[in-house]
């Protein structure tokens, strides 16, 4: 089959979502919003913490904001990108508002704001400690009311389209490759249709997936990043793959591991070794309010000296009501583990949360492939540099999807179909004894990454991930070639992709710098690590 559509979104997050409600105002065109699993299950929903912004003038401005996100970034962030992030985002919170997004307030109407590691001031906006879901809960009411966005649900992006499917040589110097739109795995066909479109938008989330244990959902196989990757499109500061310090402990719940989240910290959780001790004011004078590769690699290196497979977060000293009323979700989790978190101390451990990197963008979202604009996670805008602030996400995403919308709006006219696009190629069959082999090639990536490309690196073991990685992608290019193109596949030649493209990035960064930690170049600001 095939369809056009003016505008294609591939990603149903808070970037997805809020540029399809953004380009629907102007009735410039047809949306279609394709979602690899329902509109419920992406990153966003998963993010607990919250939404920074500066909101509260008396205390807090735009230049505090700007300088944190700078510091926590290890001072490699694009300055353009985090000045038009910060100085838009109230904007867009007031937008998230009239979305019907409903933010925590005070008995005055104020918005009750917390604070979390590295920020200056309180600025994190919150639903209670489910921020992310009803932030996606308020966006999918305003999506599935509007009559102009088509959501096709389970829908799974193979490939984006560009002259490389009209026979023509595509090469990493081609000046001038163009998006066309995406091939896109119908679930209930099983047939790869085509999907023709004057603008395509990348929002497809994170990587987490591809490391052993992550806070992420199990679909956040770095899909967008790949597909990208695979049609010479610019990526960049692969390397800086963020671990969130405190994921629960619970053996054997790793996709997703449960977050417990920064703002349990700001509230004044503290840090401490099962015993009792506590261990940050080794690491960091800003305790356990440090940024969180700062946080991350001090609970690594105590887990490694004392032989333990997790620290504790300790906050019974505070008042057990509220401690209860701010964080009811993560109070009910550890409770069905026979954990009373008024009581008792927290398990908890790092696991890989964010990539600060990816697809390349301007200012506009706009990649290095025409006609091809990334949002999200999947991008890389240069807000984070070499660490993300916590909280900065999902107001990238937002503040980029206005920018997104304004461009393209701007440039929609001056696109057409592509109608000389050739159907997939759908030949190839696929048998049990080859799920097995796919099902193994998944565990063996996140084994890989999680072993070699952690939190503390060396030259020796990036190599030794690069060789393993090589034989992996090497086998399944091999076995792609011979089947049906399946989800399954298609998320394992992501995820070896993706894995490359982390490993190749932090061999090549020959220093410790924000989340990317080297023993072989040691940096001054963490010779007590």
């Amino acid at each position: 089959m095939i369809y056009k559509y003016d505008f294609l979104i591939i990603g149903s997050g808070v970037a997805g979502m809020s540029y399809a409600l953004k380009v629907a105002r102007a009735h410039k065109g047809k949306i279609c919003l394709i979602c690899k699993t329902t509109l419920e299950e992406a990153n966003t929903n998963f993010a607990q913490g919250g939404i920074a912004s500066v909101t509260n003038v008396i205390v807090d401005d735009f230049e505090k904001h700007i300088e944190d996100t700078i510091i926590a970034g290890d001072y490699i962030s694009d300055r353009a990108a985090v000045e038009q992030v910060v100085r838009m985002a109230p904007a867009q919170i007031r937008e998230l508002v009239d979305w019907g997004v409903n933010f925590d307030r005070k008995e005055d109407g104020e918005f009750d704001l917390h604070r979390e590691g590295g920020h200056s001031e309180f600025r994190i906006l919150h639903h209670a400690d489910d921020t992310g879901a009803e932030i996606q809960r308020g966006l999918i009411e305003a999506v599935r009311s509007n009559p102009d966005i088509e959501v096709k649900e389970n829908h799974f992006a193979v490939e984006i389209i560009t002259q490389h499917h009209l026979g023509i040589e595509v090469t990493r110097r081609t000046p001038d490759i163009e998006c066309y739109g995406a091939y896109v795995l119908n679930p209930d066909t099983g047939k790869v249709d085509t999907y023709l479109s004057k603008v395509t938008l990348m929002c497809t989330g994170g990587c987490g997936a591809v490391y052993q244990t992550t806070t992420n959902p199990i679909i956040a196989t770095g899909d967008g990043e790949a597909m990208v990757y695979r049609a010479k499109g610019t990526v960049a500061d692969m390397e800086f793959v963020q671990f969130h310090p405190t994921a629960l402990y619970h053996p054997g719940e790793t996709h997703p591991a449960y977050l417990i989240t920064e703002a349990m910290r700001g509230y004044g959780g503290i840090l401490r070794l099962p015993n009792g001790e506590t261990f940050m004011e080794k690491y960091d004078e800003r305790l356990s309010l440090a940024p969180r590769d700062i946080v991350a690699r001090a609970i690594d290196k105590e887990m490694k000296i004392h032989g333990l497979d997790h620290v504790c977060l300790d906050v019974t000293h505070k008042d057990a009501e509220e401690t209860r009323h701010h964080f009811p979700n993560i109070y009910q989790k550890c409770l069905s583990i026979g954990i009373d978190i008024t009581k008792d101390y927290i398990p908890v451990r790092p696991a890989a949360h964010y990539m600060c990197g990816g697809i390349k963008v301007d200012l506009n979202g706009c990649s290095s492939i025409k006609r091809l604009y990334a949002l999200g996670e999947c991008s890389c805008t240069g807000l984070h540099g070499g660490n993300r602030l916590a909280s900065n996400s999902l107001i990238e995403a937002v503040v980029y999807a206005e920018t997104a919308s304004r461009h393209s709006l701007e440039h929609i006219d001056e696109y057409d179909f592509n109608t000389m696009v050739p159907e997939w190629n759908d030949e190839g069959t696929l048998s049990n004894e080859e799920k097995v082999l796919i099902t193994q090639s998944v565990h063996e990536v996140g084994q890989i990454m999680a072993n070699y490309v952690g939190i503390v690196r060396s030259d020796l073991r990036l190599m030794r991930a690069w060789r393993r990685l090589d034989v992996l992608y090497e086998e399944t290019e091999a076995l792609f070639k011979h089947v049906y193109a399946s989800r399954d596949i298609c998320e394992l030649r992501n995820m070896i992709n993706v894995g490359y493209l982390i490993t190749r990035w932090a061999i090549e960064r020959k220093e410790c710098r924000g989340l990317h930690f080297t023993t072989d170049y040691p940096h001054h600001a963490y010779d007590k690590m």
